[in-house]
Order: C-alpha cells, then structure tokens, then sequence
C-alpha cells in the first residue's frame, strides 16, 4: 500500500495534534500543580507513578482490544476518534482546577483525572501509531511516513514548550480571573480543541488496508506470549524507556533551572524555541541521512551527541559564567540534547515498526497494537517515572518555589540532578541496544522477501 502524500501529511498533522497534549502534561503538568496551585511535588510524583503502574497493566490490553476490532471504519480510526474527543475532555479538567477547592479537593481531582488522561490518551495512542507498520512495508515508504510523522510530533511537542510561559500570562488577563491559574486553563481548552481538529483530519484522510492473520493469535495469553517472545520488540522497548525517561527528567526541571538559577523564567520560551527548532529540523532531514548512514549508526550517533550535550550542560552550570542576559550559552547544549533525540525518536519508531514484521516471521503473528502498546505504555512510563523523580528531586534539594533566590547548595543539586542521571540512563541504553539488537539493514531485507512469500 503506497501512501499518497496528502495522505502522509493527514498523518502527520495527527502526530502534531497529539502531541501537543502530551507535551503540555508532560511539561507543565508539575508545575502547574507544585508553583500555581502550591499542592506538593512528591504528592503529584506520586500520582503520576500510580497512574505508569496502572497502564502497565492497562496499555497492553488495549492494545489487544485494538488488534481484535472489526468495524466498516477499520480497526484504528474509531479508536483514534473516541479516545481524543475523550482525552481533549481530561485534559482541560486537569487545567481547569475550580479555585473553590482547598487542597484535599485539589488532590482528588488531579488523581481523578491523571488516571482518566492516561486512559483516554491509551485509547487514542496506541491505534495511531499501530497503523505505521500496518499501512506501510519495511523500506523507504515507512521510514518517510515515520519521519514524517515524528517531524511533525516534534513540532507539536514545540508549540506548548516554547508558547506556554509566554502565552499563559496573557491569557490570564481573561475571564474572572486572573493569573497563571486562568492563563492555564484557557490555553488548555485552546490545545483541546487543536488537537480534536488534528485527530479528525488523521481519521477522515488517512486509509486503513485490511491485514490478513492466521488467526493463530487468538487469546489474550497467546498476544502476551507473542510479546515477550519477540525479543527484538523487548530491545526496542528498553531503550525507549531509558531515552524518553531522560529527556523528561531534564525537561521537568530545566523550567525550575531558568527561574531559579538564570534568573531569567522568560528566556525559557527562547531556550525551547531554539532547541526544538534543531530537534524538528533534524528529523526532517533523518530519510536524506539513510542515504549515507545505517539506522545503526544514526541510533548510536543520536546517544553519543545527547551525552555530550547533557555533560556540556552541567559543565556552563557549574562553571557560573552565566548570567540572566547571557543564558543563550546553554542553547548550543541544549541543541545537542535535542538533535540526538529527535534522531532517536525517529530511528526508534522505525526499529519497533521493524520488530513487528520481525515477530509476524518467528512467532507466525501480527501484533501491531500489541507491541505499540508498549511503545505508549512506555512513553507515559517515562513521563510519570521523571515527573516522579523531579518531584522528589526539588522536595530533596530543598527548592522553595515560595522565593527567588536559592540557596547554592540548592542551586549545585539542581544543576546536577537536571543532567547527571539522564547521562547515566543513555549510557545504559546504549549497551543494551548493542548487545541485543540484531535487525539490520540486511535482516531485514531477508524478512520482507519472507513476508512477500507468506
């Protein structure tokens, strides 16, 4: 099935409106909860780890919900649809805390919809991007519509990093309000309602082909079987955990660093503007980079430059020559940072689309939902795991949101805890991707020639 390009492009415009979303939970969510509303970090770390334990179990059902359905409309746009209309629902709710609740009520509303958020953002994840390997074969095809459709997702991740801090203030002139607090709240129901439209342009232009199976899947236990048994899918997955969980981790707290530490809260907006700009363009330009690389060698390169870029990163903070008029020091780190990782989040996304025709050659089934199942249970893990960890991480080093300037000790830990371990979490990624992956550019081609039999 060849994709058209307007089709291509439908896709990718659904990858911007989701992660638009996501972005401004993953991000801003902490924030939001620990400076606006005053609630505690640990507490709201805690509710977001809950809720990573709850899709382990939740994540992977879904995905063999998705794998069972049958309708006139296919097996993922329905899914798609339901869970953003849902999912654009919690996500105001989250933003929109009524000021009339004292804290226990505060508490309970987070708790009540973070887990709904995590849900609905399951329903809609999952089928999005089960349909890349479904719609698409190994090759050129599906690692431009991977590309393509990342580029785009990095955009969406953009928009709420870069905008948020500057648009939420002027927002906050609106309403009876006023304030961060209604600032927030409107710019959520702005992102609710682009992410709807985006989701809806997905659904309407982007076909579904059917897929044959043997129909040796059957059972909730046999999915699960074929799960674990595709080890390749198991790799994939590991790094996509440590990846993700260091990248937020860094992402959490750098927003604290620019307010505490530079002194300088709206040159964040600037720092995001830059760094995802390189991010973006990178992932653009990752199909000319085949040309000449092996998706081996842009994987390892993309651990290689976000290593050297977190190490950077700490060396200017701990060196002091920063100010809050020259902070643009960190933007060529922190383009580091986001060059690797926008290689990697493209490269991954074609290595466990990979691992789906993989497990169909050694297990005898399909399980597209199934594996990208893991890839969003995953993905929310690392989100909640580092949200987790920096709320624990500014309650450890004593952070008072309450006060400008910090103490030095509280300084040097936030400066080591934004940058140290996501340098250790990349290390670890890197030796179990290149003791256990083994999907190269020739085994691959030796799958497809099977699947073409088959």
């Amino acid at each position: 099935m060849q994709l058209k390009k307007r089709q291509k492009a439908a896709f990718g415009f659904g990858a911007f409106g989701k992660d638009i979303v996501y972005m401004l939970i993953s991000s801003y969510l902490l924030y939001y909860y620990n400076v606006v509303l005053g609630m505690s970090s640990v507490f709201i770390g805690t509710i977001m780890m809950a809720a990573r334990i709850f899709d382990a179990f939740n994540d992977p059902i879904m995905g063999i919900i998705v794998a069972k359905t049958k309708t006139r409309w296919g097996r993922f746009r329905p899914w798609i649809f339901a869970g953003t209309v849902l999912n654009a629902v919690t996500i105001y709710a989250l933003y929109a805390t009524p000021e009339s609740m004292g804290e226990s009520a505060q508490r309970v509303w987070l708790s009540v919809f973070y887990f709904a958020w995590g849900i609905t953002y399951t329903l809609m994840d999952i089928p999005f991007w089960s349909m890349i390997p479904a719609i698409t074969e190994p090759g050129k095809d599906r690692e431009q519509l991977t590309s393509i459709a990342r580029t785009c997702a990095g955009i969406g991740d953009a928009i709420p990093t870069v905008l948020t801090m500057t648009v939420v203030p002027l927002l906050g002139t609106l309403g009876a309000g006023s304030g961060y607090r209604t600032g927030f709240k409107w710019w959520a129901l702005i992102i609710a309602v682009v992410f709807v439209i985006s989701e809806s342009v997905c659904v309407l232009c982007v076909p579904e082909r059917p897929v044959k199976t043997d129909g040796s899947s059957t059972g909730i236990l046999d999915m699960f079987k074929a799960l674990i048994h595709n080890d390749q899918a198991m790799t994939v997955v590991a790094s996509i955990i440590l990846v993700y969980t260091s990248i937020n981790i860094c992402g959490n707290l750098i927003l604290y660093f620019f307010k505490f530490d530079v002194g300088n809260e709206g040159a964040y907006s600037v720092f995001a503007a830059v760094v995802f700009a390189a991010q973006v363009l990178v992932m653009m330009i990752v199909p000319a980079l085949r040309q000449k690389f092996t998706k081996f060698e842009l994987f390892i390169f993309g651990f290689i430059i976000q290593i050297a870029g977190f190490a950077m990163m700490l060396l200017l903070a701990v060196s002091g020559i920063y100010t809050s008029d020259n902070w643009y020091v960190f933007c060529l780190p922190g383009c580091m940072v986001y060059i690797g990782y926008g290689v990697l989040n493209v490269i991954m996304t074609i290595f466990l689309s990979d691992s789906v025709d993989y497990g169909e050659v050694k297990n005898g089934t399909r399980e597209e939902s199934v594996i990208f199942s893991m890839q969003t249970f995953t993905v929310k893990l690392a989100s909640g795991l580092a949200i987790f960890l920096a709320g624990i991480i500014v309650d450890v080093i004593k952070l008072d949101k309450n006060v400008l300037v910090q103490s030095q000790s509280t300084l040097n830990g936030l400066r080591m805890w934004m940058t140290i371990p996501s340098v250790i979490l990349l290390i670890i990624g890197i030796i179990i991707f290149k003791k256990f992956y083994k999907l190269n550019e020739q085994k691959m081609n030796e799958i497809k020639a099977k699947l073409k039999l088959k």
